[in-house]
């Protein structure tokens, strides 16, 4: 998805090719859930409110995610990107009262310093899509805190759904301005592999949350780092430089902490129970 983002940024603005995304991802939903009455069964909205809420959450965090990754190095925006398990944490500390040890607090912290080390404050090298990187993983972490609650209430493929068509609905007006029907094979190319991809990845993501232990998440996930640093080095010629690497190695580090620090603790609350 990240590699289709960029080649399709080469040739219109990121807010349409979130448009374009989640209005194409929305209509085939609606298709499919015309089709097979199986489908129409797994819709359900119990929770209106929080439908609307998270799906506003992954409208901007998807806004500003894209945009990152149009204009900085693809490696850099998935090194600030890892920053949403860090983010995660913090909301499960204050927003769910989970009591978060010395331990994963100092993990936390390395990993912003790590953030920080991506970002080099004061150096021609700072970019503003670094801060909209920061945005879009802290927006996402939150909506990844209630993905497990409503996907356990209405299922993962209304959860999903409400998402899009409310991503759709946000980015109509904030498209307006640079509204354009693109022309040529190679762009409609991208947009559908963006489109799949993505469909694929936002499912599979509530439905990773929704049953998998975070500790064997997390070094699955690092995976995209390494193809997306190959990715870019021969298909845009991009090197990551060494506060990139450095930065990257905190932050991985950090959050493959506090993975397994939860995984232990939730198994020693399991044989406690």
């Amino acid at each position: 998805m990240t590699i289709a983002v960029r080649q399709a940024s080469l040739s219109v603005d990121s807010r349409m090719i979130v448009l374009f995304r989640a209005g194409i991802t929305s209509v085939l939903i609606l298709v499919a859930i015309g089709m097979f009455a199986k489908l129409r069964h797994q819709m359900r909205f119990t929770q209106p409110w929080l439908h609307l809420f998270r799906g506003s959450l992954i409208a901007f965090s998807t806004q500003m995610g894209f945009y990152t990754i149009a204009n900085i190095p693809i490696a850099t925006a998935t090194v600030l990107f890892f920053m949403g398990p860090i983010f995660a944490t913090i909301f499960s500390s204050v927003l769910h009262s989970e009591r978060v040890g010395p331990r994963r607090w100092a993990a936390v912290a390395a990993g912003f310093v790590g953030a920080v080390i991506v970002l080099r404050p004061g150096f021609s090298e700072f970019h503003p899509a670094m801060l909209t990187a920061l945005g879009s993983s802290l927006l996402f972490a939150l909506a990844l805190t209630l993905s497990r609650q409503l996907a356990s209430a209405d299922g993962p493929l209304a959860t999903y759904f409400s998402s899009v068509v409310i991503t759709a609905v946000i980015t109509i007006p904030l498209a307006a301005p640079v509204f354009t029907i693109p022309v040529g094979g190679m762009i409609w190319l991208a947009l559908s592999v963006v489109i799949i991809t993505s469909a694929v990845r936002g499912y599979a993501d509530i439905e990773a949350y929704r049953y998998g232990e975070s500790a064997i998440l997390a070094p699955v996930a690092y995976l995209r780092l390494v193809l997306i640093a190959i990715a870019g080095y021969f298909m845009f010629d991009e090197v990551p430089d060494m506060p990139t690497i450095v930065g990257a190695t905190l932050i991985i580090s950090a959050t493959l902490y506090i993975a397994l620090r939860e995984a232990k603790l939730r198994r020693a609350e399991r044989s406690d129970n």
